[in-house]
């Protein structure tokens, strides 16, 4: 009882906080618990006409097709090798540049800072439309100098070896002046008088970056890489499905897009919401994994 009316005094002391608080509170009921309820349809053969109540349970019926269907080794593939790829290539390069960034001084900091985080603010359509324009196989600049040093233009959109490269490294060039906003945030914590000491001993750049700079962010690095874990079964699908093609499909085709096909296009509601729920749930299970290993080798983790 002690423990309750302490808490309700607290509450009331607070309570303009907690006001400004509540709609952030009701916003994320509604539109991140309220769908929850929906997810039982992945477990019964849902019919709008039936309603969800009224739609008869098949239990695992979907989850079993989807395992045993013909595309499910291409999209766990497809889905890994594009996850992977960004979290191998993509992961370090906001690191990097924020330490580049950091050791530049002055107006030009500024200016490079402003360069590298423009490319965010575009629109992915437009990112899209301008990489089909570039690599265009008539009017693209890409083969026009193909074409020039003697060589036949090349359908870079059609090929499905060149897809990966072309999703992986877009979102590169687009994000990671943004995603080293956080490093840099976390670099200007450290104590000047550190590096000051350090330039005394006889320290060189790198290895003040080293012994200082990397240390400094070490925990931020490990909680962004095992949410980036938690997240290797999401590949982005717009992009996805913005670069796809007829012709790319084998290599294109991800669990996003697939759970938007059998669930917008073909109204397999049911099938479409087990495939997401299978998703999630690799997702989390991931993300568990990364975070229990972080805790027992850097004694750095989420929860």
């Amino acid at each position: 009882m002690a423990t309750s009316n302490s808490l309700g005094r607290r509450i009331w002391r607070y309570r303009h906080y907690y006001v400004f608080l509540l709609p952030a509170v009701v916003f994320v009921l509604i539109f991140n618990y309220g769908p929850l309820y929906g997810l039982q349809i992945a477990f019964k053969n849902y019919r709008a006409a039936w309603g969800i109540f009224d739609s008869p349970w098949v239990g695992l019926a979907h989850f079993i097709d989807f395992v045993e269907s013909f595309f499910f080794t291409r999209l766990i593939i497809n889905t890994f090798a594009i996850s992977i790829y960004v979290l191998v290539v993509g992961f370090p390069i906001p690191i990097i540049l924020a330490i580049m960034l950091n050791e530049v001084k002055g107006k030009l900091k500024n200016v490079m800072q402003t360069i590298f985080y423009a490319p965010h603010f575009i629109s992915l359509v437009v990112l899209v439309g301008i990489i089909h324009t570039m690599f265009s196989p008539s009017i693209g600049i890409v083969n026009t100098l193909i074409e020039s040093l003697g060589f036949e233009r090349i359908y870079f959109m059609g090929r499905a070896e060149y897809f990966r490269h072309f999703f992986v490294w877009s979102i590169i060039w687009q994000s990671m002046g943004w995603n080293a906003v956080i490093y840099i945030a976390a670099l200007s914590g450290v104590d000047p008088e550190l590096h000051e000491a350090a330039r005394i001993d006889g320290a060189s750049l790198f290895q003040r970056i080293r012994y200082i700079n990397i240390p400094t962010i070490k925990p931020t690095i490990v909680i962004l890489f095992i949410l980036a874990v938690g997240n290797l079964a999401s590949v982005g699908f717009e992009r996805a499905y913005l670069f796809q093609n007829s012709l790319n499909i084998a290599t294109s085709e991800i669990i996003a897009t697939y759970v938007y096909k059998m669930g917008l296009l073909h109204m397999n509601y049911s099938f479409s919401a087990a495939v997401g729920m299978f998703n999630s749930v690799i997702n989390t299970l991931l993300l568990l994994t990364a975070n229990w290993i972080s805790r027992r080798v850097n004694e750095t983790s989420l929860f």
